[in-house]
């Protein structure tokens, strides 16, 4: 009887305990959450063997030999506490010897993928580049030009839409895995169907810009009626305009795979896509003779065959069919998109600017600066790989309220972001003078770009953090503070852009894009330490115990 009374008692206290946790993690929410002082109440720390003695209705000994017997249980309400203070209160308790995925693991197998699949396609376009310029100068200008254009318009208008779907795919799968039957089941996702419709809709009116308005973007870059570049790349441009809706759909779908945590599966239908380009550029360009035309057609053909890739093992992780209109979610995507499209603009405005500038300090700076630059932008794939992984972890998790994952990742990707950037501002910085030699020989070019070093191997860590910070905002949906931060920080490092080089030369337009990225790093800083944003459980003091109200 004794031993019986023991576990109907033990049994009420566990129920009692967990009772009182919630409701005493409930009040701490809203404390955090609205700053309200509650005071007046006696606490206690609340025991599960005091739970038992106090019951009456077993001794000392017994409640001992009881405590022995029952320390599994004591076990599972620890770790069911625990979980309550870490903020997890609505995901599932996980039983006892189980433990979510390593981060630092996690977060490295994410990134790896995502770096290879970011170098897979500059490497491709290398290969165009150079095919095509063995056709000549005429050729090689013309398709420069043209493939520049193609590539502003789709950084500016693709790259939120891949951000956005990252971050929300991870929201819409959080949901559904609460339990182990919906956690294996595939269905059809909102975030998935809202921004495959979105990609399509914004490639065809890409496409229709860039093949009717070939003209005015030619113009815009300086290429007159009257150049012989004019008729070439005003075709080129054309034919690639034809493969847009391949491109913004493979992006969104990446933003999707990276929702579900796989950065493997863009990077295979990337592979294979682009070893088809490879293959075809020499077939059509010189056995069949169509030139700078077969390059295009080589390109575009294989844009459609890593889209039909990823849509094919897209299906399998997910039900794709014609949504509903009511099932689409175009008012997120839209308002986070948009604010992005802003961010993105004052990015690429800010670069550009520092470009013209560079140019006003004659050609031979010219070429110069273009070298670092696309070096400094090249060192920073690794950096943005480790972003993207990081947003996707953190998505999920965010988005189950687990802030104590939350917050082991955004230090581990910060510590990681760190460390990436300082092996790269020392492995530049002893090697980029012979680096600088495989984009030229000219001594005059070599000697200005040697004065840069300083500029591509020091701010390496300061752009690393940059963009952690950028990929930690996107993992709590913080578009808008995102693109508010880059349009104040752009328009500031613009003004010192416009008047530094010409008391200081190429060395102020350096000295402008550090500043530029070293705002970028404030301003993510600045963020994560608000007490008042998204981040407030950074700040929050760790709860040692769980105190519950004293009844008098």
């Amino acid at each position: 009887m004794a031993v019986a009374g023991a576990l109907s008692c033990g049994i009420a206290g566990v129920i009692s305990e967990k009772r009182a946790i919630r409701r005493h993690f409930d009040t701490q929410l809203q404390i955090q959450n609205l700053g309200v002082i509650r005071t007046g109440i006696k606490s206690r720390r609340l025991r599960f063997d005091n739970v038992i003695r106090n019951c009456g209705l077993i001794s000392d000994q017994e409640a001992l030999d009881y405590d022995h017997n029952a320390s599994n249980l004591d076990e599972r309400l620890d770790e069911t506490r625990e979980r309550l203070v870490n903020g997890s209160i609505d995901e599932p308790i996980e039983s006892v010897g189980t433990s979510p995925p390593n981060v630092q693991t996690e977060l490295v197998l994410l990134a790896l993928p995502a770096i290879a699949g970011q170098a897979i396609e500059p490497l491709a376009q290398l290969m165009e580049t150079a095919y095509i310029g063995r056709l000549g100068a005429l050729e090689l200008a013309s398709a420069g030009v043209s493939i520049s254009i193609f590539n502003i318009v789709s950084k500016v208008f693709n790259i939120p839409l891949l951000s956005v779907a990252t971050s929300f795919v991870a929201e819409d799968i959080a949901k559904y895995s609460h339990s182990e039957s919906d956690s294996d089941k595939r269905r059809q996702l909102p975030s998935v169907s809202t921004a495959l419709v979105l990609s399509v809709g914004i490639g065809i009116i890409e496409a229709a810009a860039l093949y009717f308005g070939a003209g005015t973007f030619l113009n815009l870059m300086g290429i007159s009626s009257a150049s012989p570049m004019r008729i070439p790349a005003q075709r080129f441009l054309k034919l690639r305009a034809l493969g847009a809706p391949a491109v913004v759909l493979s992006l969104a779908i990446q933003g999707v795979f990276r929702g579900f945590k796989d950065t493997k599966t863009p990077v295979f239908c990337l592979g294979i896509g682009n070893l088809a380009a490879v293959f075809f550029f020499p077939i059509l360009m010189y056995v069949f003779g169509l030139g700078v035309t077969g390059a295009a057609i080589s390109t575009i053909t294989s844009q459609y065959i890593v889209t039909i890739a990823m849509i094919w093992y897209l299906n399998k992780k997910t039900v794709l069919k014609l949504p509903k209109m009511e099932d689409l979610h175009f008012e997120g995507y839209l308002k986070s998109g948009g604010f992005l499209l802003g961010r993105t603009l004052a990015a690429v405005a800010t670069v550009t600017l520092s470009t013209s500038m560079a140019a006003r300090q004659g050609p031979i700076a010219m070429a110069a600066h273009q070298i670092c630059l696309q070096v400094w932008l090249s060192s920073s794939l690794l950096a943005d790989a480790q972003a993207s992984a990081g947003q996707a972890l953190i998505a999920t998790s965010f988005s189950k309220r687990n802030y104590s994952r939350v917050k082991e990742i955004t230090f581990y990707a910060l510590k990681t972001g760190l460390i990436t950037g300082v092996s790269l501002a020392i492995i530049l910085g002893l090697s980029f003078g012979t680096l600088a030699k495989l984009f030229t020989n000219d001594a005059e070019v070599l000697s200005i770009v040697r004065s840069g070093v300083l500029f591509v191997s020091a701010s390496q860590p300061i752009t690393a953090l940059a963009y952690i910070y950028d990929g930690l905002h996107y993992g709590v949906s913080d578009f808008s503070y995102a693109a508010c931060s880059m349009m104040l920080v752009g328009a500031m490092s613009s003004v010192f852009l416009l008047y530094a080089p010409s008391v200081f030369g190429l060395a102020g337009v350096w000295a402008g894009l550090t500043l530029f990225m070293g705002m970028r790093a404030v301003a993510g800083y600045i963020r994560l330490a608000d007490k008042n944003g998204p981040w407030w459980f950074l700040q929050a003091i760790p709860a040692t115990e769980i105190a519950v109200p004293q009844q008098t």
